[in-house]
């Protein structure tokens, strides 16, 4: 089995600042168990930036773009130091990645990030994964770890992503506040309301909480992998969990898989406009599967390529699908609404008929 397991800074931090080496030796104790049962193991960990902080001696964590860099430069180093002494305790190899949005968005980096990936695991090594923060920038950043390990899940087609948090799982509330708050064991369905109930900021040294968790998994699910949410400052959750024992929140993933390419659409592309299509478009796409033409297009917004990525939305706004797009937004703008027959006498030239073809969409 695949498994990802994703770390993060408030797990991998002490209350003084800096890394808790016991807690990471105890983590790659666990983890290398579960390699040991005869599993491929990617970790997806935080803690850089939180590392650099306690070298630079920084009390809080930076806002400004260029001193986070920095910390996470510095403290990159250290983070991979102690995943390397620790794993090596158990005869475990480790190698680095740092990644970008911009490794998932490009096809053919995505492709050869994915065959590094299953490289590394087909030779038994655990590759320690985190945002290449020392230069990513705002239009290149995951936004958070929990959205990166939902992408590597479906990057490297893993059966199960383990998210460690600091609490045992999703509460009907925040549990730090409410003594009341019940532990949500099973969710079938992420509905808007649990995305609610798990509304919420992350620590001082993360920078998500459990609404990114619930994002991460919503994504996962949707391309059929399991998810769990467990405690990853008690020793044994782990290996308890994928002993077969229930722990924390886990929820349920859909019966089917998406295709590499069609969860790299979904989750992997940055969409750059939208189209607006008709009712008879939508009805084509959700129930006939068809592929989209120009006729089904009311209107359109973003500025596109061919090859982008683009929304399908219907009247009301609601995205009904996303997939490649076969020609410029500048000429769907002048193909929209019209036949198929019309595209050659109207542009001078016919790519296709579609304007995105079937096996180049997804619907969400």
């Amino acid at each position: 089995m695949k498994i990802v397991i994703k770390i993060g800074s408030n797990i991998l931090t002490s209350e003084h600042g800096g890394l808790d080496m016991e807690r990471i030796g105890v983590l790659a104790d666990e983890i290398s168990s579960v390699k040991d049962a005869g599993n491929e193991v990617a970790v997806v960990s935080s803690g850089a930036v939180a590392a650099g902080m306690k070298k630079l001696d920084l009390k809080e964590k930076p806002r400004d773009i260029v001193l986070k860099q920095a910390a996470a430069a510095v403290g990159q180093s250290t983070l991979m130091w102690a995943y390397e002494k620790s794993f090596n305790a158990h005869d475990q190899k480790v190698a680095q990645i740092l990644l970008t949005r911009d490794d998932f968005s490009d096809r053919k980096r995505y492709i050869n990030s994915r065959n590094t990936l299953i490289t590394l695991l087909s030779f038994g090594i655990i590759p320690i994964i985190n945002e290449n923060d020392t230069v990513a920038s705002d239009e290149i950043r995951f936004g958070d770890n929990d959205h990166l390990a939902s992408l590597v899940s479906s990057l490297i087609e893993a059966e199960r992503l383990i998210i460690l948090s600091d609490v045992d799982g999703l509460f009907s509330d925040d549990p730090r506040k409410d003594p009341d708050a019940r532990l949500i064991e099973v969710v079938d369905v992420i509905t808007p309301e649990l995305e609610r109930k798990a509304g919420g900021s992350g620590t001082m040294v993360g920078t998500g909480g459990m609404y990114s968790k619930v994002l991460a998994a919503k994504r996962a699910v949707n391309n059929g992998i399991a998810v769990n949410i467990i405690n990853g400052r008690k020793a044994g959750t782990l290996h308890s969990l994928l002993q077969g024992h229930h722990r924390g929140t886990e929820f349920k993933t859909m019966k089917t898989r998406m295709s590499s390419k069609k969860g790299w659409i979904a989750y992997g592309t940055r969409a750059k406009g939208s189209l607006t299509i008709d009712d008879g478009a939508v009805r084509a796409l959700v129930q006939g599967g068809k592929s989209l033409l120009p006729s089904g297009i009311v209107a359109l917004s973003g500025r596109f390529e061919s090859g982008d990525a683009v929304y399908c939305n219907d009247f009301s706004g609601k995205r009904i699908a996303k997939g490649l797009v076969n020609y410029a937004s500048s000429e769907v703008e002048k193909i929209r609404g019209k036949r198929t027959s019309e595209i050659e006498e109207i542009l001078g030239y016919r790519y296709t008929d579609e304007v995105i073809h079937r096996d180049n969409l997804v619907l969400l």
